[in-house]
């Protein structure tokens, strides 16, 4: 089983969540991932609210944790990504809980849960993936 840090380290390559997004891994079992996001200005839209786009990238990359994070044998990849967006952040950070519905041979689902720091239900995405028979690459960036 894969360490928190050690799970963080192979997600450093998705560097368009971890480096432009500045997400950041809270959690990371078999199945189930917390990720959180700063809400800064860059994720800010023209009326002053989280872009749709920076909330799904968050909710895209917590599938990806959950799906990938601990799987050694496969590489689950996004098909299909589906969200409602509730209402806007009144916080300064969003939390996204991702958790499998179904993780078969070749067909995942996830529900990913988007709240902010105050407890404000922004969100709510179902990510579709299709399992590949290949364990997960790790890159070292540094």
């Amino acid at each position: 089983m894969r360490t928190l840090e050690e799970i963080r380290r192979a997600f450093t390559a998705d560097r368009f969540a971890t480096e432009a997004a500045e997400i950041t891994i809270e959690t990371a079992e078999r199945g189930h991932a917390v990720c959180t996001m700063p809400i800064l200005p860059k994720h800010l839209n023209a009326r002053g609210t989280v872009m749709g786009g920076a909330i799904f990238t968050l909710a895209d990359f917590a599938s990806a944790v959950a799906a990938n994070g601990q799987a050694e044998q496969t590489n689950t990849i996004t098909l299909h990504g589906d969200i409602t967006y509730l209402t806007a952040a009144k916080g300064t950070q969003l939390i996204a809980a991702a958790n499998v519905v179904k993780q078969g041979r070749t067909v995942a689902l996830y529900d990913v849960i988007i709240r902010d720091d105050l407890g404000t239900l922004v969100a709510k995405a179902s990510m579709n993936g299709y399992v590949l028979q290949s364990p997960f690459p790790v890159k070292n960036n540094t």
